[in-house]
This record gives structure tokens, sequence and C-alpha cells, in this order.
């Protein structure tokens, strides 16, 4: 069901995007004014050196921001409902961690170029979900702490590997490696746009078709079972959803963490709606990962950080503060 406060806050989050993206665009080494940005998407611009800038280098980027955004914030929405944990992200539970692993094999062993290291990520993310997805089966049951903490382990073997193949690996696909792993929004292409805005139009339909099964699902699953929900299928099709989402924002930017956990709560504390934050939780990831590139792009002492380091960085001391708010999480 679609409330008042709920498509309030989305427009406003889609405001906030869309300011976010315009200062964005004019950050960098030649600074643009908003009105030079503007002029230039509506293809008004008198400064041809400017029009490339914004349409062929930073609105791929600013587009990739927002699509891995709303990717993970959407994913972190449906992993959290259904572990019933606010830490369940796939950043905590391992499949960010699985999605990495493949990527690091394509480039340290096979010295993959950029379409094979994506698509590598999104099998080996995949793969990984499948496997905490079934060590996690409790009888015929799954979810619940059970979930999370079977991923968390899992996540700290795949890390393991992770750390095996690069000290495999010699000092060039180590340090390529090394860079994909912190995640990054530099050089973004329509290459990596396209590919994540159709996987998103595949997959978030089907997020949303299912989003009145979730909501049953919070009540229980002898609740939802009684109301006409295939309790584990619903289960099954919503984590491999919520992975093809966080393997498809893997594959577009390397592992970007701390989205996927604040994004869903942040959008549940300002909708105050009882239901799961789906299309909320995806516009504030892609907020949140558009403020974080900005911070990065202008952090203090000219220091340009990787997004993937800034975003884990807010992540570890919004952690902290979950933890120690929240005497149950």
């Amino acid at each position: 069901m679609w409330r008042p406060r709920a498509a309030l806050v989305c427009g406003l989050l889609a405001l906030a995007g869309a300011a976010l993206g315009i200062l964005l665009m004019g950050t960098g080494t030649l600074p643009l004014t908003p009105g030079e940005v503007l002029s230039s998407l509506l293809g008004t611009g008198e400064n041809p050196t400017a029009d490339r800038i914004v349409l062929r280098i930073r609105l791929p980027r600013v587009a990739t921001a927002m699509l891995v955004g709303a990717a993970l914030g959407m994913a972190g929405s449906i992993f959290q409902s259904i572990s019933r944990n606010a830490l369940g992200s796939p950043d905590i539970i391992g499949f960010t961690t699985g999605a990495a692993t493949g990527a690091i094999v394509q480039i340290i062993l096979f010295n993959a170029g950029p379409f094979e290291t994506a698509l590598a990520a999104a099998l080996s993310g995949m793969g990984t979900a499948g496997v905490v997805f079934l060590l996690s089966m409790q009888g015929r049951s799954t979810g619940g702490y059970r979930l999370v903490l079977v991923g968390i382990g899992v996540g700290a073997i795949m890390s393991g590997v992770n750390t095996v193949l690069l000290v495999m690996g010699d000092l060039d696909r180590a340090s390529a490696a090394q860079i994909w792993l912190s995640g990054s929004l530099n050089t973004r292409t329509w290459f990596h746009v396209v590919p994540a805005a159709v996987g998103l139009a595949v997959v978030m339909p089907v997020a949303i078709l299912h989003a009145r099964r979730i909501d049953l699902l919070e009540m229980g699953d002898d609740a939802a079972s009684q109301l006409g929900v295939n309790v584990e299928r619903t289960r099954l099709v919503m984590v491999m959803t919520a992975v093809g989402l966080t393997a498809l924002a893997t594959a577009a930017t390397g592992p970007i963490a701390f989205i996927a956990l604040a994004g869903p709560q942040l959008a549940r504390r300002l909708t105050r709606s009882p239901g799961v934050p789906l299309v909320s939780g995806a516009c504030m990831g892609a907020v949140l990962l558009l403020a974080a590139d900005l911070l990065s792009q202008r952090f203090p002492f000219n220091v340009s950080l990787p997004i993937g380091l800034t975003t884990g960085l807010l992540g570890g001391f919004y952690l902290l503060l979950l933890l120690t708010r929240s005497p149950k999480v």
C-alpha cells in the first residue's frame, strides 16, 4: 500500500538526489556552476569543453552512483526484512565479500578486463548467497539470526580467500585488485551505466511485486503461511532478488559498504511506515551514495578518497552508533 508520507519522502529524496548530482557534476579539476551544468544537460551551453566534461565524464559517474545506491538501498531493505535484524546487510553477511572473490580471481589469475570482472563478481555473489541460504536452513525454515550468523561466517572465509589470492598475485595484478576492492566511481562511463540500468529494470520490479508478501513475512512465518504466503518460496525469491541487486552494484563499482545498512533504516524512520521500505530505501541509498561521493571529492587537505573507503569509514561510525543505541539488533 502506497502511503502519502512515504510518497512525500521519496519525492524529497529525489529532489535531494538531483541537487547532489548537479553539485557533483560541477565538482572537479574544472569547477562549474550549477547554471553551467544545467545548460550542458539541456543542450544550451556555449562552452564545448564544459559540455564534453559534463556529458561524457561526470554524468555517467553520477548516473552510476544513483543506480548503485538505489540497488544497495533496496537490497538492504530486503535482507533486513528477511533476517528480521538491523544488521541484515549484504556487506555484513558476506554477499559483497563473496562477489569480490570472483572479481579478484579474474584479476589475479586471468588478468581479465572490466566486463569479465563484473560478470565474475555477479556470479560469485549469487553463488555465495546460495551457500549461505542452504547452510542457514534449519529444518525447512531459513532467516532470522541464523541467516546473519552464517553469512558472517561465510563472509569471513571468503575474506580469507581474497587475502590469499592477493598474496598469490604479482605486484601489478595485486595492486589492480586492491584498487577494485576499495570501490570507486572514477572512470565510470556509459559502459557501466547501461548494464546497471538494464539490470535494475529487470530485477527491481520483482521486489516491488513481492512487497506485500514481504510485509506479511515480518509478522512471522506461521502468520504469513496462514494468510496464504508460500514462506520459503517467497524468501528464496527475495534473497536471490536482493543478491542480484547487490551483485549488479558490486560489478559496477566494486564493494561499497554502509549504504545497504543505513539506507533502509533511515528511510523507515523518515516514512514512519510499518512496511518494508523498498522504494524509499532505494531513494535513500542513492542519496547517501551521492552525498558520500561529494564528500570524498571535497575532503579536506586535498585528499581524494575512493568512494568505498569513504562509505566504509562512515559506516563504521554508524554501526557503532546503532549497536550502542539499540539493545536489540
